[in-house]
């Protein structure tokens, strides 16, 4: 399994860890390297993310001998056999240790600056890297989360060997590990772009994620507006998280409205991801009587537009589309319009074929969900899916059905739609690349 880059290595991942999702985790980072793969992951569960700094304790006399890990928080994992057996004075393990209290110290100083740490006590912690070479970092990481009082430690990483993934399995609870190939190298071999991350991302990073033990538990609030589109004024709800980095609007599929419970509830989750929402009503209740209106593509992806440009006027934020049966043709229509800059397009259980020749000209990364068992959509899916020139994927969603009213199954499209919006959308425009699925 190759990776583009880490925040696609993230994505994965943050697929991968989905049944953790009901235990509120908090997800830590190991800078820097693995906080791009953390962000994506806490973005698509809803957690809190911070980093998570330790210093390895080296004996004097041969530095990649570890006699026990130090964090944060006065905590110190020490292996009294290796203390023993290296013949060092205690005097001499002391000075190591208070040589790397300091560098822990500065480290966790630069990353976080004047934020707390986010407290562990009694949760499911997720520890990410971007791969794993010895583990030696991961199995201290892991140590030293859980004497910081975390209930559950979790260790989750792209790529790593196969005898690494077996001894890390002693250190945390569960190990997710996407790719441990036989030929293992080095890391960066499984990546397209593995360039080195700086200091400076990771404390972008971290300040763009939520924070604080409460982070996307707290309900948000909408804003009952009237959306101007072209002078004709649309009934809507705007709810904008604090500290949103980007705000996704909803097109809803004939027969629906604003009022949609799936979109309401797919809406909910991204708030608590920390995205705005903006849900209304494409047509007005008379134009809604006349069926017709609702299948005209065209005109539905010209009120979308109209009112994207009523929404940047008031929040100067990144805008992707979540589209859902016409809607997601309306999204898709809209987002090919020159100029358009939609930083993503998420389809559930769209008609994306609707958007017939236009397809082509969708620059913004698309995802098109669908559910496994409907399988006319389904397939309009793969028709419409190999028109998209844009960076793209299929999702099928196993055993659901049109509605995705079967149990678990709107939970996976909120999953999917977070950890693609939280991938693209924030990036602030559309991507090109190559399809994909």
């Amino acid at each position: 399994m190759f990776f583009t880059d880490r925040a696609d290595a993230g994505e994965r991942i943050a697929e991968a860890v989905r049944h953790l999702e009901a235990e509120h985790p908090v997800v830590l980072g190991l800078p820097r390297g693995g906080v791009p793969v953390a962000f994506p992951v806490a973005r698509a569960l809803g957690a809190p993310l911070d980093v998570i700094v330790v210093r390895k304790l080296g004996v004097p006399s041969h530095r990649e001998l570890g006699f026990g890990a130090i964090g944060e928080g006065g905590v110190r994992v020490i292996s009294e056999d290796i203390v023993r057996t290296s013949r060092v004075t205690r005097q001499d393990l002391e000075a190591v240790e208070h040589a790397e209290e300091a560098e822990l110290a500065r480290q966790a100083r630069r990353f976080r600056g004047d934020r707390p740490r986010v407290a562990l006590d009694g949760r499911t912690v997720i520890v990410v890297d971007d791969g794993i070479a010895t583990g030696a970092t991961a199995a201290a990481a892991c140590e030293v989360v859980r004497a910081q009082g975390a209930a559950r430690v979790v260790l989750a990483v792209p790529v790593a060997p196969p005898d690494a993934v077996a001894r890390l399995r002693g250190a945390a609870d569960e190990v997710v590990c996407l790719s441990s190939p036989p030929a293992f190298r080095a890391v960066g071999e499984w990546y397209q772009d593995f360039s080195q991350t700086s200091d400076e991302e990771v404390v972008s990073l971290l300040a763009r994620a939520p924070q604080g033990a409460a982070a996307g538990a707290e309900a948000v609030e909408a804003v009952a507006v009237e959306v101007d589109a072209a002078g004709l004024a649309l009934a809507g709800d705007l709810a904008l998280p604090e500290g949103a980095g980007a705000v996704v609007m909803f097109a809803h599929g004939s027969g629906s409205s604003r009022r949609s419970p799936r979109n309401r509830a797919v809406a909910a989750d991204l708030n608590r991801a920390g995205l705005g929402t903006l849900l209304f009503d494409l047509l007005t209740p008379a134009e809604e009587a006349d069926r017709a209106n609702v299948f005209d593509i065209e005109v539905l992806a010209g009120r979308l537009t109209d009112a994207t440009a009523w929404l940047r006027r008031r929040a100067r934020l990144p805008v992707g589309y979540f589209g859902a049966s016409t809607g997601a043709a309306a999204a898709l229509w809209a987002a090919s319009a020159a100029g358009a800059e939609i930083g993503a397009v998420v389809s559930r259980g769209g008609r994306p074929d609707l958007a017939g020749p236009r397809l082509a000209d969708v620059r913004a990364p698309t995802l098109l969900v669908v559910g496994g068992d409907d399988t006319t959509v389904l397939d309009l899916n793969r028709r419409a899916q190999r028109e998209l020139r844009c960076e793209n994927r299929l999702a099928v969603v196993a055993g659901a059905t049109h509605l995705f009213e079967e149990p678990g199954a709107l939970d996976e499209v909120s999953a999917l739609a977070r950890a693609w919006f939280a991938r693209h959308l924030e990036a602030g425009g559309p991507s090109g690349g190559g399809a994909g699925s």
